[in-house]
């Protein structure tokens, strides 16, 4: 009788280990929209810029009414820059790009709901735009310094309420604001984005 219940106290207490070590450790962000919310974890050690970068938008509440200005059914939902009138925010200085960080550190664009940021033809002009990865688009991964070589960073990934943004993904597009495409027809505004963890 010892001896079973020696064994179950051991089982019980590797499942709780296990359990420990399967919950994350990185901060999470919690996405209030018009159309429901979801939740991301950011890789604070394997892009600590590019994470610290999002964070400090996140604490200054510079999320907060913007919208998802950019969809593209079976590639990505992009937001973070405009509000309800497509007026550009402000942003802070752009920041240095991570892609050789994020490649050896393992966070790659081969996952659906990866996190990552948005830029221009610049690969150090990423400000506040991220977009959120809705299938495997691994050939964003940073391939070699130059061009579009660089690739994009990914940072993060959507932890929790994935069917949020596959109904983002499916929403009817077309021009709105300064774009001639891809903006939903009925807008998808990010009402909070806040630290929960």
């Amino acid at each position: 009788m010892k001896n079973i219940t020696r064994r179950f106290g051991l089982m019980l207490l590797l499942c709780c280990g296990l359990n420990v070590f399967a919950q994350s450790t990185y901060p999470q962000v919690k996405f209030v929209t018009n159309v429901g919310d979801f939740v991301v974890e950011v890789y604070t050690d394997k892009t600590p810029k590019t994470a610290d970068n999002f964070l400090t938008y996140v604490r200054d509440g510079h999320y907060n009414n913007t919208i998802f200005h950019r969809v593209i059914n079976n590639f990505m939902i992009q937001g973070g820059g405009y509000d309800a009138k497509y007026n550009e925010k402000t942003s802070r200085p752009a920041i240095r790009h991570e892609g050789v960080e994020a490649k050896a550190n393992g966070a790659p664009h081969n996952t659906t709901g990866t996190l990552s940021m948005a830029r221009t033809n610049n690969p150090h002009s990423a400000t506040a735009q991220f977009f959120i990865n809705v299938k495997d688009n691994e050939f964003l991964d940073h391939r070699a310094p130059s061009g579009q070589g660089w690739g994009y960073v990914a940072f993060g990934k959507v932890i929790s309420g994935m069917e949020v943004v596959t109904r983002i993904r499916q929403m009817p597009t077309g021009p709105g604001g300064p774009f001639p495409t891809d903006a939903p027809l009925n807008q998808v505004i990010i009402q909070s984005a806040t630290l929960v963890k």
